[in-house]
């Protein structure tokens, strides 16, 4: 026994920032944007908290699927945003749900969605839960440095929620770790300890473009390669490639090594930008919400990211 996804929703800010604004911000422009990342805009918070877009999303899959907040058992956030500490992304939104069941957040960077997904499928195959809720939210744009051209063109907020059932529709997965922070990190508050007197950085994303390209091409294809296998599928079977919405050419490459037709490849970045563990669900709700997805068909969904990390999975719809 695992899941079945029953609905979804997302949310992002009303708030644009287009690639012409973002040029009087710092040296860049369109074409050079559009060119490296395959991105037009991205969608920026001016006032709501992470836990604030999270709630919106999952009030909207909750809504898509009838279903009331007293009735779910379990919610997952992925985010590496939270506005507080403590308490968790997740409890904040429980609070503004009205929801009294547990709350978590799992902290794996872009991988991180898929990573509570297969959080979740353990409580389902232990018979702990009927229903729950998973979200990704983030609010990047708090971890930015806005002075610099090659990642503050990046990345944007938003936020995409799943609502699962009991069901049989989750059918593998991979997940991995690679401890590594030279390539991608973000610093905590250094905080004022007067005994500490080790380096403290500013608490914004680092990022080596050219080695996370190449790790993420790699891991897309050989991630999705190993979970069709374990699937007992072939990777043309699949219907539908829902990838971390990172970078249009890491999508491409990733293409070109893969038997599996470009259009079944989904791509949204250029309206949203990378929004970390929230590409996902927010693509997932596209999708869905276009009535994209026949039921029985196989999707992959596929991330990459801090940590490093990579995670992949097959759902039938």
């Amino acid at each position: 026994m695992s899941f079945r996804i029953v609905s979804t929703g997302s949310y992002v800010p009303e708030r644009i920032l287009n690639n012409e604004e973002l040029s009087h911000m710092v040296e860049t422009n369109d074409e050079w944007i559009t060119q490296r990342v395959g991105i037009k805009e991205r969608h920026i918070s001016v006032d709501e908290p992470t836990s604030e877009l999270g709630y919106k999303a999952a009030q909207r899959a909750l809504d898509a699927a009838g279903v009331t907040a007293d009735q779910i058992d379990m919610i997952i956030c992925a985010s590496i945003t939270a506005e507080y500490k403590s308490p968790n992304v997740a409890c904040m939104i429980q609070k503004k749900l009205g929801a009294t069941c547990p709350a978590m957040d799992i902290n794996c960077a872009c991988s991180a969605f898929v990573f509570a997904l297969e959080t979740a499928a353990g409580y389902f195959a232990r018979g702990k839960v009927n229903r729950m809720l998973v979200v990704g939210a983030e609010r990047l744009s708090a971890t930015v440095d806005w002075t610099h051209r090659s990642t503050c063109v990046i990345f944007g907020d938003g936020a995409g929620a799943v609502l699962l059932e009991k069901g049989d529709n989750y059918l593998s997965s991979r997940l991995h770790s690679y401890g590594d922070n030279d390539i991608i990190r973000i610093p905590n508050y250094g905080g004022d300890s007067p005994f500490y007197k080790g380096p403290i950085e500013k608490p914004v994303i680092n990022m080596n473009g050219q080695e996370t390209f190449k790790f993420a091409v790699k891991s897309i294809c050989k991630d999705i390669a190993d979970v069709a296998a374990d699937a007992g599928i072939k990777v043309e079977d699949i219907s539908w490639v829902v990838p971390h919405q990172a970078n249009s050419r890491i999508i491409d490459f990733a293409k070109k090594k893969l038997p599996i037709p470009g259009d079944r490849f989904y791509l949204n970045i250029e309206r949203y930008g990378n929004t970390s563990s929230a590409s996902i669900p927010i693509a997932l709700d596209e999708l869905n919400r276009k009535g994209c997805f026949k039921r029985g068909e196989l999707l992959a969904l596929c991330a990459f990211g801090g940590g490093l990390s990579s995670a992949a999975c097959i759902i039938r719809w």
